[in-house]
Formats: C-alpha cells, sequence, structure tokens
C-alpha cells in the first residue's frame, strides 16, 4: 500500500471534488476502526491531497474551495453551533413573566377596578383600608392559584403593594403642580397600587 498514491489510498480519482475525498476519507475511517495504523496512513493521504489541491491553486491550475484552503475553519466553526449564554440569563425571567388567559386578566381587572371605584367616591380612612386589605388579598389569591406556592405569592404581592405606594406617591408629587382635581394623596396612591397590583396578579407566576 505503501506505493500507492494519496488518490488511490483514499480511493478517489485525481479529478474528485472536495466532497468526494472527504467522503471517502469518512467511510475509510470507519471500516477501519480499531485500525489506529490504517487510519493514520489514511489521515495523511487526505492530508496530502490537501496540500497538493492548496499547490495547485497557488499556481492557478484548479480553483480550491475556502474549505480546502482553510480546512482550520471547520473546526473553530464548531463553537459558534452552541447556545448563546445569553439564553440561560433569560431563564429567570421567562419563570417570572406569565401569558395569562383572557380570563386571567379580566376577573382581578374587575376586582381592582370595583375597589378603584369604592375609595374613588367614598374616599374615608376605614375604606381606604378595607380596599386595600381586599386588593392585596385578591393579588394573593390569584397569584397562589397559579402554581401553588405560597412563598412566591407572598413575596410577589408584598413587591407589588410596596412598589404601588412608592409610583403612586411619585405620580402624585410630580402631577400635583398641574392639575388641581386631582383626589387626595391616599386616594391616588390608592388607585396607583391597585393597578400595580393588577399588573402583578395577571403577568407574574
Amino acid at each position: 500500500m505503501s506505493a500507492q498514491s494519496p488518490y488511490e489510498k483514499l480511493g478517489v480519482s485525481e479529478g474528485a471534488t472536495f466532497e468526494e475525498i472527504q467522503t471517502a476519507r469518512t467511510r475509510l475511517i470507519e471500516e477501519l476502526a480499531g485500525d489506529q495504523r490504517k487510519i493514520s496512513e489514511v489521515e495523511a493521504a487526505y492530508d496530502s491531497v490537501l496540500m497538493e489541491r492548496l499547490r495547485l491553486r497557488q499556481e492557478g491550475k484548479i480553483k480550491v474551495p475556502d474549505r480546502i484552503r482553510f480546512p482550520e475553519k471547520l473546526v473553530q466553526a464548531t463553537p459558534a453551533e452552541t447556545p448563546a449564554p445569553t439564553a440561560k440569563s433569560n431563564e429567570w425571567l421567562k419563570s417570572l413573566i406569565d401569558q395569562p388567559s383572557a380570563q386571567d386578566i379580566a376577573y382581578p381587572a374587575v376586582g381592582m377596578a370595583g375597589l378603584g371605584t369604592l375609595v374613588y367616591f367614598y374616599p374615608t380612612d376605614q375604606v381606604l383600608q378595607i380596599a386595600m386589605a381586599l386588593a392585596t388579598g385578591t393579588t394573593l389569591y390569584f397569584l397562589y392559584r397559579k402554581e401553588r406556592k405560597l412563598g412566591r405569592s407572598i413575596l410577589l404581592g408584598v413587591a407589588g403593594l410596596l412598589l404601588g405606594f412608592a409610583i403612586g406617591g411619585v405620580v402624585y408629587t410630580f402631577l400635583l403642580p398641574s392639575f388641581s382635581m386631582l383626589p387626595t394623596n391616599e386616594v391616588l396612591i390608592s388607585l396607583v397600587t391597585f393597578l400595580v397590583l393588577w399588573l402583578v396578579s395577571s403577568f407574574t407566576k
């Protein structure tokens, strides 16, 4: 076999395409599995063919595809197929954001709208306290109903409550100089908090 040319060792003609040469190399390696000496001879023949094709290309005698001229690019390109690290970094967001049904959106919305109407027209301290307690309880109920995780539901509910208070205070501070017909501070903060709690109960899980 030592007297054979690299093409003969691969079992292809000198006019074979790169795909044919590569297919022959792969087939021979599979057939010679376990015979490392013969596999090394096949690899050496394959390298010789590539080098000869490169030399002929440099001399302008043949046109060689880039994958033959630069075979190392094939190896370097492999890691690019692995998933991007950012995919894992978005997993926490996917586990938090829900895709609610129409009912999951409508039921909390009706409840919060009713409480908001009650607070707006009857802005007494007692009504505000009861309405806020009902809004918080409603939020916890709809959150717990989704995945049956009480601790997670309480955490999200409290976070929504605090966020609503904070946003309501900021809104009132910025809108107060421009609108004289705004409801009282407590009422506006309550309305904003109801809105935030509705978003939390509908679009988180």
